[in-house]
């Protein structure tokens, strides 16, 4: 029987990373890897972890990479706007990795690799399958999957979080760090702070398991 990995919200620490593959290999080429979003700013290593993402899906087919608010924001920059924005939300430290300066912005597309800037490029809003529905932050109750607004996919919190719309799948989502999955009827929710020093997640499917990998640091 063929499984899902699903891994949370990773900001930039490629040594938790690289170890929870470590611990989830081998992997079978039936089986899916599905990433939520968020690779990047605030820890570390974000080009690092990035490239770790690439050598995986190089090795394996069915990687699915969905696109976080630190994506969407990152990708307003290389088009220049929400500079300020990306800054304060953690985009110094995906700079540093990849040594550009902070106040070197314009033409930031150009100063990326070209490999990187695809994959931004190519990121997913959302993704679905047979029994769940794949999203960075949230739905709007009562919208159709693809009617979904940026605002509820790459940002929502409490709004999606407390409500108790039944989507038709149940919903696997990230972006709101907690100190152990939330599960509920409805939805489950595997950011678990790893930047913050707590966990990195990956929720296991159809077995409903969690693997964790600790922080050894705090990476703020």
């Amino acid at each position: 029987m063929s499984q899902t990995f699903v891994i949370g919200d990773i900001h930039g620490c490629s040594d938790m990373l690289f170890e929870l593959l470590a611990k989830i290999r081998p992997i079978a080429q039936d089986d899916t890897i599905i990433f939520m979003g968020d690779y990047i700013d605030r820890g570390t290593d974000s080009r690092g972890v990035i490239d770790i993402v690439l050598k995986l899906r190089a090795e394996h087919h069915r990687v699915i990479t969905l696109m976080g608010n630190h994506e969407f924001m990152l990708l307003g920059a290389m088009k220049g706007y929400g500079h300020k924005e990306f800054l304060n939300m953690g985009g110094d430290a995906t700079l540093k990795s990849y040594d550009i300066e902070p106040g070197s912005l314009n033409d930031l597309a150009a100063k990326l690799p070209g490999a990187h800037v695809s994959f931004l490029q190519d990121l997913l809003p959302y993704w679905e399958d047979e029994a769940h529905i794949y999203v960075h932050a949230g739905l709007q109750p009562g919208v159709h999957l693809t009617q979904q607004s940026p605002d509820w996919l790459f940002w929502s919190r409490e709004d999606f979080i407390d409500s108790n719309y039944n989507y038709g799948k149940k919903v696997i989502y990230g972006h709101t760090p907690y100190e152990k999955p939330k599960v509920d009827d409805n939805k489950i929710g595997i950011d678990t702070g790893a930047v913050y020093g707590g966990t990195l997640t990956c929720l296991v499917l159809p077995e409903n398991i969690f693997i964790a990998i600790e922080s050894k640091k705090n990476n703020i």
